[in-house]
């Protein structure tokens, strides 16, 4: 794959990743507002109690848009709406006003200012002051008010300007205890649920575009496996192991192998969401696209050689090629490509099929031994696991340690463990339709396979990367 296709597959990666979150986003905003809000469009916040030795219970002022050149959408862009109840039946009053003329008329009047809530508790800002106000209601710059006793439900549509929430006694003396609740209501947030879905939907559209523009196989690319490279299932997974292998380097090959980490994350993206796109072909057409079968086989070939050469097997120290081709490299891996796939089990063989292999695949894997650990205060846990490749791979990383030499039965062992991973692997991704067998067919060449020369790539053996120039 040559460098401007790797831009453009990384790009596209990003794209699509963008552009699931913006659907993600717009399908999120469409069920909080199906199904949080109440028959009239609003999300009510919590009851909270309210109280001030005070004259008056204050917001802190709101801004929307007073300084000239603010912006600030004409019209109805949301509605407040505002639930106070007074306790021992007292009447109440509440209003919006102003925030220049509220505070003219709350001047040198002990009183409260709201600053935020905390866990469903009001923290204030006290202002002392001596004069006792004049009676709210009186007054005539509020744009909204109610009072009462009970209940006063005040309901405003936002407008442009500096406010502030006015909560008092309607006979203005001191003492005053409420409680309330907030509430809101948009018109504006389905457009933006929609917005954001649609726009996510056609990033997702030129995602799709760039990555198949990437994956698409070249005249120049390596050619496909002869089928009598295959053992008795068509899929090859190989490793020869090296003879001269460092009894230390094993310990630092995960940081020696983090570009290929790096790499890696950002091809199994894309393989996942080809899978994703393969399957609607495979459903409509009964074929897996073939550039899209070649870049996926390639991502699994890449993932075997650097697990081959990390903690998947250990079998090497020549550090692995960045490509996706197959190449002279001590692991190899291919899939034999399947003229004609099953419309019908394209629906069930990665979710209902191959549930027993996963069961398998994941004590090989991961699911043997967990352990976990404790962070901090004790409320966060760390869990990790370790499967039998692994716990088997770091025996023979220790024998190596030791003795200079990896044991030729667990180096068997430990591919054929990997050689059922992989076939699992292209079943599940839609690669083949014949069933993996339930069989550990160890060794360092698939059985009953005509053994793979090393691909002759036309390049110098010095082209390909090795530990020193990595």
């Amino acid at each position: 794959m040559s460098n401007a296709k790797i831009a453009t597959l990384i790009v596209g990666i990003l794209m699509a990743l963008v552009g699931l979150g913006l659907g993600a986003g717009g399908a999120g905003l469409l069920w909080i507002n199906e199904t949080q809000s109440d028959p009239d469009g609003f999300f009510t916040s919590d009851v909270v109690v309210m109280s001030t030795d005070g004259h008056a219970l204050t917001s802190a002022q709101v801004d929307l848009g007073s300084r000239p050149g603010d912006w600030f959408p004409s019209g109805r862009l949301a509605t407040v709406r505002l639930e106070i109840e007074g306790q021992d039946d007292t009447t109440i009053f509440v209003g919006i006003g102003p925030a220049d003329d509220v505070d003219g008329y709350l001047d040198d009047v002990a009183h409260s200012e709201m600053t935020r809530i905390i866990d469903g508790d009001v923290v204030y800002r006290n202002v002392a002051g001596d004069t006792t106000p004049s009676r709210p209601g009186d007054q005539d710059f509020w744009v909204a008010s109610e009072q009462g006793n009970g209940v006063q439900t005040l309901a405003w549509d936002l407008e442009q300007g500096r406010w502030a929430v006015v909560v008092m006694n309607s006979d203005s003396s001191p003492g005053v205890t409420v409680a309330a609740a907030a509430a809101a209501r948009t018109d504006l947030l389905v457009w933006i649920a929609i917005g954001l879905a649609v726009f996510g939907l056609i990033l997702l559209a030129v995602a799709t575009v760039l990555i198949v523009a990437a994956v698409r196989r070249t005249p120049e690319g390596a050619p496909a496996v002869p089928p009598g490279q295959f053992g008795p299932y068509p899929v090859r997974l190989e490793g020869r192991l090296d003879s001269d292998l460092s009894r230390w380097q094993w310990l630092f090959k995960w940081l020696l192998a983090l570009p290929h980490f790096m790499i890696l994350a950002f091809l199994w993206i894309a393989f996942v969401l080809l899978t994703i796109v393969a399957w609607f072909a495979i459903l409509f057409t009964g074929r897996y696209p073939r550039s899209l079968f070649d870049f996926n086989v390639g991502v699994l070939r890449w993932s075997w050689r650097v697990g081959y050469y990390s903690y998947g097997a250990l079998g090497t120290d020549r550090y692995p090629p960045f490509t996706l081709a197959e190449t002279d490299y001590p692991a190899s891996f291919d899939v034999a490509y399947p003229e004609k796939l099953s419309r019908g089990l394209v629906l069930v063989k990665w979710w209902l099929l191959a549930i027993p292999h996963y069961l398998i695949v994941g004590l090989f894997t991961s699911g043997l031994i967990w352990w976990t650990t404790e962070i901090g205060d004790g409320n966060q846990v760390a869990e990790a696991g370790a499967g039998l490749i692994g716990i088997l791979v770091f025996i023979a990383g220790l024998i190596l340690l030791f003795t200079g030499r990896y044991p030729q039965g667990l180096f068997d062992l430990v591919v054929g463990l990997n050689r059922w991973v992989f076939r699992v692997a292209a079943y599940a991704t839609l690669m083949r339709d014949e069933y993996p067998p339930f069989r550990l067919d160890t060794g360092s060449a698939e059985p009953g396979a005509i053994p793979s020369p090393p691909v002759d790539e036309g390049d110098d053996p010095a082209s390909t990367p090795t530990l020193d120039q990595a």
